[in-house]
């Protein structure tokens, strides 16, 4: 699995405003903004990413994944904070 199948099975269950997932082949991260985590708890949001997902971390095609899930919201504030 690459970075592009991970973005686009998470884009196709989720609407983003900004997707972006790195990794080694092995170890993801994924940086995710959308509206559809407005008004959920961190754990709630990333079991919307995991359904997401669905057979591919079943089937251990997709071994580790780490996110940040944030709101369009909160991705404006931390874009809008100098950056040190």
């Amino acid at each position: 699995m690459d970075a592009e199948e991970i973005q686009t099975l998470i884009a196709a269950a989720l609407p983003c405003e900004h997707l972006q997932v790195q990794g080694d082949g092995r170890h993801w991260f994924a940086l995710i903004v959308s509206p559809a985590f407005e008004g959920k708890r961190p754990i709630q949001r990333h079991q919307q990413v995991y359904a997401a997902l669905g057979e591919s971390l079943k089937s251990e095609a997709l071994h580790a994944l780490s996110m940040k899930t944030l709101t369009p919201a909160e991705w404006a504030q931390r874009q809008a904070k100098p950056q040190a």
